[in-house]
């Protein structure tokens, strides 16, 4: 048997669902991270919108195909480049549905049992008194099946993951386990691919998190940035007062500006500059940074055919390497 193996380069495999609009968290957290990535020539990138995914918690047509484009277009803002990396929509790959199928039925249902998610749900059921399965559908229980396939139809070697999602990938590497042991070694292994944590604060102090409605819209208009930073929460000390360089308006300030640019504003906020001042410097500074991006985001919704090409281009790039190894996972179980 013919394991299914990748070019020289090491395999960098992630995707993001088009569950909301992207925020400066996920820009910090995962888009910019991701694109300095794909500029490593030692690094082979497959980067997806994962909309199938999504169906687990998104159930509105119209959402999704916002969505879906907020995120497309966001990608390309933030300077993807699809001639260097192979971008594509994940429900425009029939073959990793057709390998979801195959994987189940070599995976064990407890291990299903001990994803993160599932358990959560059910220990929330258990702590409100309902029934166990209450609100659980296929979808969330078969999510890691789903992802395995996503990782392993594209001989992935890394997936860049937080530590919460770790799990995910785990699970991953046991099923291709199971059925290497049963047919032969047909699968690569992947590896997780664990990023720095990089904490970045919402309006509230807390991490910035769509659950907690915390987030500043990456591409938002300038008025709607400008409203978001002036509800960030901060003390009741006065100008002339030293502001605690720890608060929310700095740690974000931080993120936009250069080491010089921090100093200086940390050093004002200590001298006492005034809280109206500070939250106007920011905005005047984060709203520099993303004009650029937001310039093109607008041009990218404004032009959603180049969007479609793109992405169907990437999908047709995808679909050369998920064909081969399907063909060779059919020839290991015998349906080919």
């Amino acid at each position: 048997m013919v394991v299914c193996v990748p070019g020289p380069r090491k395999r960098v495999l992630t995707g993001i669902k088009p569950t909301g609009y992207a925020h400066i968290g996920n820009y910090f957290g995962m888009i910019r991270p991701a694109i300095e990535m794909s500029k490593n020539q030692n690094l082979e990138c497959f980067y997806f919108i994962a909309d199938y995914h999504a169906l687990t918690t998104l159930n509105n047509a119209n959402e999704m195909k916002e969505y879906l484009y907020d995120i497309a277009c966001t990608w390309l803002a933030c300077g993807l480049d699809p001639d260097k990396i192979v971008f594509y929509k994940q429900s425009d790959i029939p073959e990793v549905f057709e390998l979801n199928w195959i994987l189940s039925n070599v995976t064990p249902k407890g291990l299903m049992n001990r994803a993160h998610a599932y358990k959560a749900v059910v220990e929330n059921n258990q702590q409100n008194g309902q029934d166990l399965d209450f609100g659980i559908n296929m979808g969330l229980y078969n999510y890691p099946i789903l992802m395995a396939a996503d990782i392993l139809l594209f001989n992935t070697n890394l997936v860049p993951v937080g530590l919460d999602q770790k799990q995910h990938i785990e699970i991953a590497r046991d099923i291709a386990h199971y059925f290497n042991k049963k047919y032969g070694e047909v699968f690569v292994l992947p590896e997780e691919y664990i990023k720095e944590e990089q904490l970045l604060v919402g309006l509230d102090g807390r991490k910035m998190s769509k659950s907690y409605q915390n987030t500043i819209k990456l591409f938002g208009t300038e008025d709607e940035l400008k409203k978001s930073i002036n509800r960030i929460v901060t003390d009741s000390r006065l100008p002339g007062e030293p502001k605690d360089v720890d608060c929310t308006v700095n740690k974000l300030y931080k993120m936009f500006a250069s080491s010089e640019q921090a100093k200086d504003f940390e050093k004002r906020l200590q001298l006492g500059m005034g809280w109206g001042d500070a939250k106007k410097e920011l905005f005047e500074t984060m709203n520099g940074y993303i004009a650029p991006m937001r310039e093109k985001f607008i041009y990218y919704q404004n032009h959603k055919q180049e969007v479609d090409e793109l992405l169907k281009n990437g999908a047709k790039k995808a679909r050369e390497i998920a064909k081969d190894c399907l063909k060779r996972v059919r020839e290991a179980i015998g349906t080919e």
